[in-house]
């Protein structure tokens, strides 16, 4: 990913946090190559120094049969992003877009049954927990659950090479960059408004 200098992100604890924060993730590989890329809730581990991100994808998709052949996986995770008009500086200048984005190069390792039960039931446990009547793994019966095993496989990927990129209009001056929270807060979309956010917790932080 090319990232200029003004928007790369070193601290992998912060961008560890952005990757739990927007965990559903794009896995990109390539076959006969042709890049292919599923979508993909993404879980992120830690074991002692080495990090690795798990999940599973149905049996019919090709993409898992890459795996072994591929020296690199791809899995990128996006955060808000919003267009930025260059009406809103002080001075003459072409409109851009602001974002977050984190690129992991990693290799992939299918899972055992048993691992990949271990992981089903963890992100079950994840993503109902605060439901009023949580679907969870011991609850389900055993002839589903041996039905869906069959058709899903599950994977984890140890983590290599991390890049961030975090675009928040660094480049800017103080009164351009606080005219564009501004003009982004009152732009009406989601993206925009918690694009304005981002820049000021950044602001904050400095």
């Amino acid at each position: 990913m090319y990232i200029p200098k003004y928007y790369k992100v070193k601290d992998v604890e912060e961008i560890w946090d952005f990757v739990q924060k927007n965990s559903f993730g794009t896995v990109v590989t390539t076959l006969q190559g042709k890049p292919i890329a599923t979508h993909l809730p993404l879980r992120l581990t830690q074991k002692g120094d080495d990090y690795f991100l798990t999940g599973h994808m149905a049996y019919g998709n090709p993409q898992w049969r890459t795996f072994e052949a591929c020296e690199d996986v791809l899995i990128m995770f996006q955060g808000p992003h919003a267009y930025i008009s260059s009406s809103w500086y002080g001075h003459e200048e072409v409109p851009t877009w602001n974002y977050q984005a984190v690129h992991v190069y990693g290799q992939a390792i299918i899972l055992e049954k048993d691992e990949l039960i271990e992981e089903l039931t963890i992100m079950l446990e994840k993503y109902e927990e605060n439901r009023e009547n949580p679907v969870l793994w011991d609850k389900l019966s055993k002839q589903l659950i041996e039905s869906e095993l069959k058709g899903i496989v599950g994977f984890k990927i140890k983590v290599g090479e991390i890049q961030a990129a975090y675009k928040l209009s660094q480049n800017r001056n103080e009164t351009d960059y606080n005219n564009i929270i501004n003009k982004l807060r009152n732009e009406g979309n989601p993206n925009s408004k918690q694009m304005a956010e981002l820049m000021e917790k950044r602001l904050k932080m400095e």
